[in-house]
C-alpha cells in the first residue's frame, strides 16, 4: 500500500493547524506565483492530482472550470475536501495518484500541489498523466525543491543559541529516498536533482513553459514573520509545462 501518513489521526490534526490548513491559498506562501503559472480554467476539464483539502478544486471552479476532479490517497483529506467544497460539483476519488485510470486525452488541465516528492516513479506517473491530457493541455505542478530534499533531516545548521546559521545541503547528486520527519512523524520521500525532475517532464511528451522558485510576497511574511527564513533557500519548485 502506498504512504498514507495523512490518515494518521495524530499527523492529520497537527497539519489542520498549519496556516494554509486553516486559510486556504492566500496562507500558502507559493501561492502568489503559482496562481500566475496556471492557465484559463473557463469551460475545462481539471484533474488535481493530490487535492488535499480541495482548496485548488475550489479555485478551479469558482473560475470557471466545467468538470473538476480531485484525487487523493487519504480518506481524511477527501472528507475534508468535501467539507469545504460543499456546495460545489466537484468529483473526488479516494486513490493513490499513481493508480489513476482515465480515458486518454479526456483532461484540459492536470494540476499538483505539493506531492510528487511522495512518489517513487515519478516518470512513470507522467507519461499516464500526458496519455490523459488533452493534445496543447497544461500540466502545472509544485514540490519540494531539490535544495531542500537533499538531506534527509531537512533542517537548517544551528549554532548553540539555535540561530540558524545556514541551510546545509549534502548528497544531492544521490537521487531516492529519504526518511524524513515532519509534523513530529516518520515520513518516507523522494529526492531528485532539479535535472532529474526537468528531464522526467521532458521524457514524458511535455515542453516547459515556464519554472519557478518562489518566494513569499511581502504580504505573507508581513503576516507571518516567521517565513522571513524562507528568502534564505528555496523550499518549492514549480514547473508548468503543456502536452506537446
Amino acid at each position: 500500500m502506498k504512504q498514507n501518513i495523512y490518515d494518521d489521526i495524530d499527523f492529520f490534526e497537527n497539519y489542520g493547524k498549519m496556516p494554509r490548513s486553516i486559510e486556504g491559498l492566500n496562507a500558502a506562501g507559493e501561492w502568489h506565483v503559482l496562481k500566475n503559472m496556471l492557465p484559463d480554467f473557463r469551460g475545462k476539464n481539471v484533474l488535481d492530482l493530490g487535492c488535499g483539502y480541495g482548496w485548488h478544486c475550489i479555485y478551479a471552479k469558482e473560475q470557471g472550470a466545467e468538470h473538476v476532479i480531485g484525487v487523493d490517497l487519504s480518506k481524511k483529506m477527501i472528507d475534508k475536501a468535501k467539507e469545504n467544497s460543499k456546495g460545489l460539483s466537484i468529483e473526488y476519488d479516494q486513490k493513490p495518484i499513481e493508480d489513476i485510470e482515465f480515458e486518454n486525452e479526456h483532461f484540459d488541465i492536470i494540476f499538483s500541489s505539493l506531492t510528487f516528492h511522495y512518489i517513487q516513479d515519478l516518470e512513470a506517473l507522467f507519461g499516464k498523466i500526458n496519455q490523459y491530457l488533452k493534445r496543447g493541455g497544461s500540466f502545472v505542478f509544485s514540490m519540494e525543491h531539490p535544495v531542500f530534499t537533499a538531506k534527509a533531516e531537512q533542517d537548517w545548521y544551528k549554532d548553540e543559541n539555535e540561530n540558524r546559521l545556514h541551510w546545509p545541503v549534502d548528497h544531492y547528486q544521490n537521487e531516492g529516498v529519504r526518511q524524513t520527519n515532519f509534523l513530529g512523524h516518520k515520513v518516507v520521500k523522494y529526492h531528485r536533482t532539479v535535472a532529474g525532475i526537468l528531464n522526467a517532464v521532458v521524457n514524458s511528451g511535455f515542453n516547459i513553459t515556464q519554472i519557478s522558485e518562489p518566494k513569499p510576497s511581502e504580504e505573507i511574511i508581513e503576516k507571518y514573520p516567521e517565513m522571513t527564513d524562507e528568502l534564505r533557500r528555496p523550499i518549492f519548485i514549480m514547473i508548468a509545462a503543456c502536452k506537446s
